[in-house]
């Protein structure tokens, strides 16, 4: 039986937090790389893979950003050294041929009607981006994510003319822990879970 390590849980759950306060540290693009290249082996719906990834670190990037977030992710935004805009595919089956090749898997998604699509591109996208903060976590960074923005004006910003569509953000970078507030409780196990 495989033996966890405390430390590791710890770093991607136990100790991890949400943050909002970021020290004036840069991110590496090199790190990028190997927090998509950790995050792509979960698995997804047929191995769909339908998230997208754009990182925004410009300056200029993130005031074309800046119009389509809520008032209260703005300044947090603004200072973390970058913010993913965890996309999705909505056509996600051009890429089956690729993904999972010993079956035909595109005719089973190319002629659902688009809300179908959208429907699936989202819940394996949001699993994706789960894998994206465990790994950007393990790889030493701290994440901020946040569905307080304008997903169509991110949208029309970002991924005008193709057929990518934004699901969530996540800001980056070594957050600031002297600015956490205390970690709000979860619910227990018996709260949250059943067993027939």
């Amino acid at each position: 039986m495989y033996e966890t390590n405390d430390e590791v849980l710890d770093l991607i759950f136990r100790k991890a937090r949400t943050h909002n306060v970021w020290l004036e540290k840069p991110v590496d693009d090199a790190l990028l790389r190997q927090i998509y290249d950790l995050a792509k082996m979960g698995p997804t719906s047929a191995n769909i893979c339908p998230m997208r990834i754009l990182f925004v670190k410009s300056k200029d990037a993130k005031e074309k950003l800046k119009p389509a977030l809520d008032a209260g992710n703005i300044d947090k935004t603004m200072r973390a050294p970058v913010t993913a805009i965890i996309g999705m595919d909505v056509h996600f089956y051009e890429k089956l041929p690729k993904l999972f090749p010993h079956a035909d898997a595109k005719a089973w998604f190319k002629d659902l009607p688009e809300n179908v699509l959208k429907y699936v591109a989202l819940r394996n996208s949001s699993l994706q981006g789960g894998y994206f903060m465990l790994a950007a976590r393990s790889l030493g960074l701290d994440c901020g994510p946040m569905s307080g923005f304008d997903n169509a004006k991110v949208d029309a910003a970002f991924f005008a003319g193709t057929t990518v569509k934004s699901n969530f953000l996540c800001n980056l970078g070594h957050g600031d822990v002297t600015k956490l507030f205390p970690r709000s409780p979860r619910l227990s196990f018996e709260e949250a879970c059943q067993m027939m």
